[in-house]
C-alpha cells in the first residue's frame, strides 16, 4: 500500500492550487459570494471543468476523467485550503459516486456526461435522516416530503434524491426547475457552505435504480472522507497563515514567534494538522481500494476527530490576536469552515462512541 502521491496527481494538485490562486482566490471571489446562494460563478465553474475537476470521479466511458478518489480528494484539499464555496463536493464528488455505488451508469449516462462537462450541477440527499416517499401516480413516480440541510440545492440544476417506496429505498433524479419544489436558505455556521431545506409536493421524479444499505454506507463514508479532506486542507492554509504572521509580527522588539507560548501554539496546529493527514490519507485510499468494513471504520475515524482539525482554526485566532476577530481577516471564515466540517452529517461526539465501541468489540473478541 503505497500512499505517497504518484507525479500525475501531484500536477493535479498544482494545478488546482495555481487556479484557484488566480481565479478564485479569498479576497477576489470567496468573499464576493458568502451572499450568494450558488456559491460560484459561470466562469469559474467552466474553469474547474476545462481542468477535469468537475469530472474526476466520472469514468471515461461518460466523457469524466476516470480517476480514483485519491485524486477526489487532492482537488478537495485545495478547494478546502481556497475556501471555495462552490458545489465541487455535491456535484463531483456525491453525485456520481452515488450514481456509481447503486450501478445507475447507463441510466445516468447523459446526466454523468454532463456533471462531468459542469453542464449541470447535481446534489444528492438526503445522507442521514428520514427520506421522502416516493409514490406510483399515472403519470410515473412523485415525491413528497422534506429534505434538510441539502447542501448546494440552489447551485444544482438535478437533486439526486435517495427516497423510500414499498420495494426499498431508490435512488431517483428530479429538476429543480419542477413545480411543487420548494428550495429555502438554511442559516448555519458557515457561509462559504450553501445549505438549504428542500421540500417535496407531489414532485415529478425518475428512478435511476435501487439502493441497498451497503450501497447508502458507501456513499456516505465517500461523502465524509471527501469532506475531510476539504478541511484537512482549510485547516493546513490557516495554520500556514498563522505561522507566517507569528514570523513577522513583533512584540517587544521581536517576533512573537520567537516566544516559546506561540511557538507550542504553532506546533499544536502543525500536529493536529499531519496526524489528520495521516488518517485522511488512509481514508481516501480506503474509499476506492479497502474492504467495505475498513473503509467505514476509516471514514468514521476522519469524522470523529473533526473537533481536532476545528481546534486548529481556534489556535491560528490565538496567535493572531484581535486582528483573528475581525471581518476583514480571513481567519474567522477558516475557522467557520471548520466548525462547518465539525457539524456536518452530526457531531463528532456520536462517531466518538461508534469507534469506541467497535474497538472495544474487537478488544473483547
Amino acid at each position: 500500500m503505497n500512499l505517497e502521491l504518484t507525479d500525475e496527481q501531484l500536477a493535479l494538485r498544482e494545478t488546482v492550487r495555481r487556479y484557484l490562486a488566480e481565479k478564485a482566490s479569498v479576497a477576489a471571489h470567496v468573499r464576493s459570494l458568502l451572499e450568494d446562494p450558488t456559491g460560484t460563478t459561470d466562469e469559474v465553474w467552466r474553469g474547474l471543468a476545462a481542468l477535469g475537476a468537475t469530472g474526476v470521479l466520472v469514468g471515461e466511458e461518460h466523457h469524466g476523467a476516470g480517476m480514483t478518489m485519491v485524486e477526489a480528494g487532492t482537488v478537495a484539499e485545495e478547494l478546502g485550503a481556497a475556501l471555495h464555496p462552490g458545489p465541487w463536493l455535491s456535484s463531483a464528488v456525491a453525485a456520481p459516486r452515488a450514481l456509481t455505488r447503486i450501478g445507475a451508469g447507463d441510466k445516468a449516462a447523459a446526466l454523468l456526461a454532463a456533471i462531468a462537462d459542469g453542464s449541470t450541477v447535481a446534489t444528492v440527499g438526503p445522507l442521514t435522516g428520514p427520506r421522502p416517499e416516493a409514490v406510483g401516480s399515472s403519470d410515473g413516480v412523485i415525491l413528497r416530503g422534506k429534505i434538510a440541510a441539502l447542501p448546494d440545492a440552489a447551485a444544482a440544476d438535478v437533486v439526486l434524491v435517495l427516497a423510500e417506496e414499498p420495494a426499498g429505498t431508490g435512488l431517483f433524479a428530479v429538476d429543480t426547475a419542477s413545480a411543487g419544489l420548494v428550495v429555502a436558505p438554511r442559516p448555519h455556521v458557515d457561509p462559504t457552505r450553501k445549505l438549504f431545506d428542500v421540500e417535496f409536493d407531489g414532485v415529478p421524479a425518475q428512478r435511476l435504480g435501487y439502493a441497498s444499505a451497503e450501497a447508502v454506507q458507501g456513499l456516505v463514508d465517500d461523502v465524509l472522507i471527501a469532506y475531510a479532506a476539504d478541511a484537512l486542507g482549510a485547516a493546513r492554509a490557516v495554520m500556514y497563515l498563522a505561522v507566517e504572521y507569528a514570523k513577522v509580527r513583533r512584540q517587544f522588539d521581536q517576533p512573537i514567534g520567537s516566544f516559546q507560548a506561540v511557538q507550542h501554539l504553532c506546533v499544536d496546529m502543525y500536529e493536529t494538522v499531519e496526524l489528520a493527514r495521516s488518517g485522511v490519507t488512509h481514508a481516501i485510499w480506503a474509499a476506492d481500494s479497502a474492504e467495505p468494513a475498513e473503509r467505514h471504520l476509516a471514514a468514521l475515524h476522519a469524522k470523529a476527530f473533526a473537533g481536532r482539525l476545528a481546534s486548529v482554526g481556534d489556535i491560528a485566532i490565538q496567535v493572531f490576536g484581535g486582528i483573528g476577530y475581525t471581518w476583514e481577516h480571513d481567519a474567522h471564515l477558516y475557522l467557520k469552515r471548520l466548525l462547518g466540517w465539525s457539524a456536518f452529517l452530526g457531531g463528532p461526539d456520536q462517531y466518538l462512541e461508534e469507534v469506541g465501541r467497535r474497538l472495544a468489540l474487537s478488544a473483547s473478541g
